[in-house]
């Protein structure tokens, strides 16, 4: 519970240190002195799109400090015949998971900073490397649920299992968001989009997948720690 706590604290404090960058609480009309250009103000959408990005996250992060916290008092709880309920076991396969998600975020980050220096190339195939891991994820986290059905643990075993499931399956979907964003930033590159466009789409996919990897380390080392 204290895990998910300080995760949300830290976003928060992100997100709070992000905007006060922004100037967004500034009021220009009592300042004195010639009027003078906010930072950004020549690049609006760019702002408005970070901004929108980070209150998603803000937002995304609450329901994942609530759904670990949950799932932490869950293992201390008690099932119906009234014995605790058992932490899951670990499929082996999660180690490979998080291997090739933490991958994913590398190949996003490498996008990022070639398009920052304009190399396009790189940031081609940094974004195809960060796809295909991701898709491998999502293949490792499929098989980790047919390994723990296997060996009975179901959705309705038990709480611990029941989160399992819960966080896994909305972490996929969240996932599966992020490689449509890629393949939004894919699109406008093959349309000819303009290479600040691109730093931006790439850099926004980066941040959001960075995001996701935390989470997911963070659900990992509980499940290890139980």
């Amino acid at each position: 519970m204290s895990i998910a706590a300080a995760f949300f604290a830290v976003l928060a404090a992100t997100v709070a240190w992000w905007l006060s960058r922004q100037r967004l609480m500034s009021k220009p009309w009592l300042e004195e002195g010639p009027p003078v250009d906010l930072p950004g103000a020549g690049a609006s959408s760019p702002s408005a799109a970070r901004l929108g990005l980070w209150m998603f996250l803000a937002v995304v992060g609450s329901l994942f400090s609530l759904l670990l916290s949950a799932y932490s008092m869950g293992l201390g709880t008690h099932g119906m015949g009234g014995a605790a309920v058992q932490p899951l076991p670990v499929p082996k396969i999660l180690w490979f998971n998080t291997g090739v998600l933490a991958l994913s975020s590398a190949a996003l980050e490498w996008a990022r900073l070639s398009a920052r220096r304009g190399a396009l190339d790189g940031m081609r195939l940094g974004l195809l490397a960060a796809a295909v891991s991701a898709f491998a994820f999502l293949q490792g986290q499929l098989l980790a649920w047919q390994q723990l059905r296997a060996v009975g643990y179901f959705l309705a075993t038990d709480q611990a299992s029941a989160f399992f499931y819960l966080v896994t399956g909305v972490h996929g979907l969240h996932v599966l968001g992020g490689l449509t964003a890629m393949a939004g930033a894919v699109a406008r590159m093959r349309r000819g989009a303009g290479l600040e466009q691109m730093r931006l789409s790439v850099g926004l996919c980066a941040t959001y997948w960075h995001f996701l990897l935390v989470v997911w380390l963070l659900f990992f080392s509980m499940l290890l720690l139980s």
